[in-house]
């Protein structure tokens, strides 16, 4: 497995590519996102240890989105039996993927712990929904302070797991030692990675400003609140979808294949 460094430039390509092939597929990527997130959110619900399940399988979804990608940049339509076919890579990935989730869990159990120092939990009561998020907390200053700890102390733990799930699914590589590459990769192509964001968050905001706009439109056409809700609803989801669609190709520019990948979607095309 050899690392590739990728200029800047390359983070506009992983957008572009990203959203190029979300638009192959649109309908059947977003219901795959859309499927895989009401499930955690689901999970999240059971007592006690349901919001650390949801929160472990966190990299197995970003999994899924990735061979989703996969699949449709290879002219195939991401079913969810295609997606569970290419998952049958035997025990060891699997268990893996699963102490991948679980090491995911505790780290982010951890950055919540220290930011409840700075305001006695309160982030952590409206982050798990035991608290309602109203002006007064969200202005407060422990509040504040919190949600820039976790802000902050989340950089390091995403640049830990972005190419994670994709090291161990596809090359093999054992949860900590992937860990390791994966920030590794990320600090090399901090560059590419940087005008990644930097674009994602201009078409986030882009797509923000639009839809404003056909909302403002729609409020004065007299359209219920329902039509509305469905329509931001709607937007967010698809938005969230093309975004995950591109982590693909991220790890796809930053790792040469492996010799005997798991299925042919490690092969991945524009």
């Amino acid at each position: 497995m050899k690392l590739h460094i990728v200029p800047a430039r390359t983070g506009v390509d992983w957008v572009r590519q990203g959203i190029r092939v979300f638009w192959r597929q649109p309908l059947a990527l977003t219901l795959l996102f859309f499927t895989t997130t009401a499930a955690m959110s689901l999970l999240s619900v059971l007592p006690l240890i349901g919001p650390a399940i949801a929160l472990a399988l966190l990299p197995t979804a970003t999994l899924v989105m990735m061979e989703a990608a996969a699949e449709t940049s290879l002219g195939r339509i991401p079913t969810p039996a295609l997606i569970l076919h290419a998952f049958r890579t035997g025990r060891q990935r699997l268990g893996a993927l699963a102490v991948l989730g679980g090491i995911y869990a505790a780290l982010f159990l951890l950055i919540i712990g220290l930011a409840s120092l700075a305001d006695g939990g309160q982030f952590a009561r409206v982050y798990f929904g035991v608290e309602p998020l109203t002006q007064e907390v969200a202005t407060s200053s422990g509040f504040v302070a919190s949600t820039w700890i976790v802000m902050a102390l989340y950089v390091p733990l995403s640049m830990l797991f972005w190419h994670a799930p994709g090291l161990v699914h596809w090359h093999n590589v054992p949860p900590v030692k992937a860990l390791f590459f994966s920030i590794v990769a990320c600090f090399r192509n901090l560059g590419a990675f940087t005008v990644f964001s930097i674009v994602w968050f201009g078409v986030f905001i882009g797509a923000g400003i639009v839809v404003s706009l056909v909302v403002t439109l729609l409020a004065v056409a007299g359209l219920g609140n329902a039509v509305v809700a469905a329509l931001m609803i709607a937007s967010a989801l698809v938005l969230a979808s093309m975004f995950f669609t591109s982590i693909v190709f991220t790890f796809r520019d930053n790792f040469e294949r492996p010799d005997q990948p798991p299925s042919q979607n490690a092969q991945l095309t524009d």
